[in-house]
């Protein structure tokens, strides 16, 4: 994942500076001061601010020239731009959790290749047990306890890699699985995924039924009901529960060890609500009328559900970089593709294999994966951050990002028109090729990157200019009933499906969320729409009654409330609410209590499970540039507290013009998947360091 530098790169000194703001691109005088603070223009050294003397910003006992601030932009955009791909794009590793690599393993073994493929299972089997706790679980984020699904998966892989089980590594983490319940315990994916090696009774895991495909769209409970990922992971997790695969393994492989009942079916099967009537134990009779379906064979249309079902995924695989392009969606596929019968050479089967190896990362003393590619989400944000942050829009750089972009536009429908009929194809997805799901977050973040573009040649201009409107008529069309945005499908938001038995990733529906809301208004606000228009009111309306009785706002897809809260008052003041407004007063006195000594803000995962750790965690540098971005869209950027975050951004950065941080500030599934986006460190600060200098001269 290691980018070759760009032919940019060498430019970067010689990138011309302007306001962001169009009402800014007329002041001679700041660009001018501009120019030399950065380095750039006739010399290269950068001068301090003239005519005027040095501004110092206090913070703490130290001072800050203005100088410092645009020394420390200058270095991180330079970073940023040397890190560009040939063809234009940005894209950073995507690290998680150790399951990645722990499924791994258990993929060779299923694919029946674990003895061509010793070196890397070893190499995987040591990433685990790097990442082992001192206490002897695995965590879903640094600095986070002992998660009993996560655990599991790991013991049972390195159990498949050969590690025994009196081993002081294997012996305490056998000790925390059993104290936090055994494998009973462990997620439902974790379990269905035993079963194919014969260490979880089929019947004890959650039914998922190939039939439910067959269900027309109007029926309550139906695929497009669910969201995207759940949809994409669930159909071919679907044919494999039908066939029930069986993986065998020796004997001193297995895991029962970690069964503290041993494998007593009344102690593995899904506990009961204590309240008698209750969605959740509708759905536990539901699934233990289907068990019994199942034994009796009573299943009359299952050769047709799994001929749909296979149909479905086949369907979704063109144009794509494999089932919905994320890591569990394309290994359900090759399972079920494998169990299905496929030859090695078919050619669907052998580029969904390809694609899903793409994943892998191994280096000479490191094997991992990552859960997909990110490519249009960070060049979509880098491009508009190096912008925001002064360089010129007609940029070699920037042109080329641009042209990148447009090309992966989407053009054709996806599974968003089943709930959507009156919107037509537009907008972009997340990876490289994923047409059938594309998203809000980044067709809006695209759109923004691609407002200031002009570009020389006119079929190239017309070109965008037919990609910024389908996509702004896109976005428009997938605004929900409750006046808010959601990730790829419109209403999708049933919450009694959150309580299927299967339902324990906490992902099962894809509501409307304050933080795209808030990124949809900042968007439609740059392409002229305002606070008045009929769609902007509905948003507005959402955002008010979503807000936190503290202030702050939850963050979906990013970690957590400092994520939020920096997107809803970026949206709120973009689109034009007074910023005395008190939802946006409420907002900043959230964001200036959570402030840390050290200038910086954090916030860990654990704020998912526990609202107690809301904006308490060690600083870092992405959450500290959201905090920072949010405050000053709120017009605090002369406050105190907002200098000194800039103070920690330019102490705490490396001499190349990045930050180092350890800590996952993504969201995959809150309480169960968390990412850290590599790029994250990068874009944000450089994006803070520049709005930042570009108010110091009209503050």
């Amino acid at each position: 994942m290691r980018s070759p530098v760009s032919r940019h790169a060498a430019d970067a000194t010689d990138a011309a500076i302007l306001p962001a703001a169009d009402s800014l691109a007329s002041d001679q005088e700041l660009l001018r001061e501009l120019d030399r603070l950065l380095g750039h223009g006739k010399s290269s050294r950068p001068r301090e601010w003239h005519p005027h003397a040095p501004t110092r910003i206090l913070a703490g006992k130290r001072y800050l020239t203005r100088h410092a601030v645009a020394d420390a932009l200058r270095r991180a955009q330079d970073h940023l731009l040397s890190l560009q791909r040939p063809d234009g794009h940005w894209v950073g590793e995507l690290k998680v959790d150790v399951t990645l690599a722990a499924d791994f393993i258990l993929y060779c073994w299923f694919m029946g290749t674990q003895g061509a493929r010793v070196r890397q299972i070893e190499k995987a089997a040591a990433h685990i047990v790097r990442e082992q706790l001192p206490g002897g679980g695995w965590s879903i984020y640094p600095g986070g306890p002992a998660n009993i699904s996560a655990s599991v998966k790991a013991y049972f892989a390195l159990k498949l890699a050969g590690h025994k089980a009196h081993e002081t590594h294997m012996r305490k983490a056998r000790q925390v699985i059993l104290s936090l319940g055994g494998v009973a315990k462990a997620n439902s994916y974790v379990k269905i995924y035993l079963c194919f090696f014969g260490q979880y009774d089929w019947e004890c895991a959650p039914a998922i039924p190939p039939e439910v495909v067959l269900f027309p769209k109007f029926f309550p409970f139906n695929i497009y009901e669910m969201s995207s990922w759940s949809r994409t992971i669930l159909v071919p997790l679907s044919i494999l529960w039908a066939l029930k695969p069986y993986i065998q393994i020796p004997r001193d492989r297995g895991i029962d060890e970690l069964f503290p009942e041993g494998r007593n079916p009344y102690a593995l099967r899904l506990p009961r609500d204590r309240k008698l009537i209750s969605w959740r134990n509708f759905f536990l009779l539901t699934d233990r009328a289907l068990h019994l379906f199942e034994k009796a064979r009573v299943t009359p249309l299952r050769k047709r559900a799994l001929r749909v079902a296979e149909q479905w995924i086949r369907e979704r695989l063109p144009k794509s970089g494999g089932l919905s392009a994320i890591f569990p969606a394309m290994l359900n596929t090759i399972f079920a593709f494998k169990c299905l019968g496929y030859p090695e050479d078919e050619p669907m089967y052998r580029e969904s294999i390809r694609q899903f190896e793409d994943l892998i990362i191994e280096e000479p003393d490191d094997f991992r994966m990552q859960p997909c590619f990110s490519p249009v989400w960070d060049t979509g944000l880098t491009t508009y951050c190096l912008q925001e942050s002064g360089i010129r829009p007609d940029h070699p750089a920037i042109l080329d990002a641009a042209r990148w972009l447009v090309a992966h536009r989407v053009r054709d429908p996806g599974d968003w028109k089943i709930k959507n009929r009156r919107g037509q194809p537009g907008g972009w997805y997340f990876e490289y090729a994923n047409e059938y799901y594309p998203d809000v977050d980044d067709t809006a973040m695209v759109l923004m990157a691609l407002r200031r573009v002009s570009f020389p040649d006119e079929a190239d201009e017309r070109e965008k200019r037919e990609a910024v409107d389908c996509g702004i008529k896109w976005l428009l069309s997938m605004q929900n009933r409750d006046g808010g945005w959601a990730s790829f499908d419109q209403n999708n938001d049933m919450v009694w499906l959150t309580h299927v038995p299967f339902a324990d990733h906490n992902a099962m529906i894809d509501p409307s969320t304050s933080d795209i809301t808030a990124r949809a208004l900042e968007m439609l606000a740059q392409y002229g729409y305002t606070r008045e228009h009929p769609v902007c009111r509905k948003a507005l309306a959402f955002l008010a009654r979503d807000q936190q009785p503290d202030g702050s706002w939850f963050g979906r897809w990013g970690v957590n409330y400092i994520y939020g809260t920096w997107q809803a008052l970026t949206g709120l003041s973009r689109i034009g609410v007074p910023l005395d407004h008190p939802m946006i007063r409420r907002g900043v006195e959230w964001l200036l209590s959570v402030q840390n000594a050290d200038g910086g803000w954090g916030e860990p995962c654990r704020s998912y499970d526990d609202p107690a750790f809301k904006g308490k965690g060690p600083s870092t540098a992405s959450q500290t540039a959201w905090a920072v971005l949010g405050l000053m869209a709120a017009g605090e950027r002369n406050n105190p507290h907002v200098k000194r975050g800039i103070q920690y951004l330019v102490r705490t950065q490396k001499e190349d013009g990045s930050w180092d941080e350890p800590e996952f500030t993504g969201t995959g599934f809150p309480c169960v998947f968390y990412l850290k986006y590599d790029m994250y460190r990068l874009y944000f600060p450089t994006m803070a360091l520049g709005r930042y200098l570009r108010l110091a001269h009209h503050g």
